[in-house]
């Protein structure tokens, strides 16, 4: 049980933070086996209570976990996003180890399969898959950012923060949590969170369930394929992290709100989440230390990956 909570905390840590995968957290806690047969279990329906308690204690240490550290990401990533970003493009590339070991020999299905995920990366990072307005959002959108967060819970090397990332959801649900609290708290509505959490949290379950049982079903017959398209994804979500773009400063959004796609009214209403980035030019420190960060996360996952490798990667069993 407490392993099943720390790995859940660990777990639910990861997921608000892109690059580290949750999968992972799991690995290197040691339940991750446990964890795909509960859930293979559950969703079979084959209930057994070893298994539920298991699921629970991951949820609530994993929901604990986002619930403490969603607000301070989030005003993080807003404020500080070359920094932040410096930061995360070191923890993703510190997966890439974890998964060149589980591939080995890198043979011409891996390259395939690497080729593959990069495309996909770079697709994702060059095509605006977000809100057309500032402000709305879109249920598919949701739903489609919920699942790929669920389904990377149970993979380990793919962080789902990243992918939020990408599909320009990662600061609305990090607002949205913050915004729950709050309301749960006295302060706020809950209507606004909730529209925003629901269609995740289905996304999430669909994830978890359909996608981590077919990615386990790849990895069992498709191995050596399905790692090299899960390096592809670490190697290609470098992509969408260069670090330096920040916020629109308010000021120069007033004066410039039509070169922005805004109108002038919408501009004072418009949340810090919601602002647009531009990109701007480094000063020599600045790169000196977006450097020294990307080797910082790099480390920080490199050792996380290596406590994760005691643990046989699924699918392993009678497939070398």
């Amino acid at each position: 049980m407490i392993r099943g909570f720390l790995g859940g905390f660990l777990m639910g840590l990861a997921n608000l933070v892109p690059g580290i995968s949750g999968g992972t957290m799991l690995l290197a806690t040691g339940i991750y086996d446990r964890f795909i047969a509960a859930v293979s279990q559950v969703t079979t329906f084959r209930f057994r209570l070893d298994s539920i308690v298991l699921l629970g204690i991951i949820i609530i240490g994993g929901g604990f976990a986002i619930i403490l550290g969603a607000e301070t990401l989030g005003s993080l990533v807003h404020e500080q996003r070359w920094i932040m970003f410096s930061l995360f493009i070191g923890l993703t590339l510190g997966g890439v180890p974890l998964l060149w070991s589980m591939i080995q020999p890198f043979n011409l299905p891996a390259i395939i399969g690497c080729l593959a995920g990069i495309g996909a990366m770079g697709l994702l990072a060059f095509v605006d898959l977000g809100q057309s307005e500032p402000g709305e959002y879109s249920f598919i959108m949701l739903l489609i950012a919920g699942a790929a967060g669920g389904a990377t819970m149970v993979l380990p090397g793919v962080s789902g923060s990243y992918l939020l990332l990408v599909l320009g959801q990662y600061l609305v649900i990090l607002s949205a949590i913050s915004g729950l609290k709050d309301a749960l708290g006295g302060d706020g509505q809950l209507s606004e969170p909730m529209a925003i959490l629901i269609p995740v949290a289905i996304g999430a379950a669909v994830g978890i369930v359909a996608v981590s049982n077919i990615m386990q079903w790849f990895l069992q017959h498709a191995r050596t394929t399905t790692l090299g398209v899960l390096m592809g994804f670490l190697l290609g979500a470098v992509l969408g992290l260069w670090p330096f773009h920040a916020p629109v400063d308010q000021s120069i959004l007033m004066t410039d709100y039509a070169q922005y796609g805004l109108l002038a009214e919408q501009v004072e209403d418009l949340k810090p989440r919601d602002w647009p980035t531009a990109a701007f030019s480094p000063t020599g420190g600045q790169g000196l230390a977006a450097i020294g960060l990307v080797i910082l996360g790099f480390g920080i996952s490199l050792a996380i990956s290596m406590l994760g490798r005691e643990t046989p990667p699924p699918g392993s069993e009678g497939l070398d």
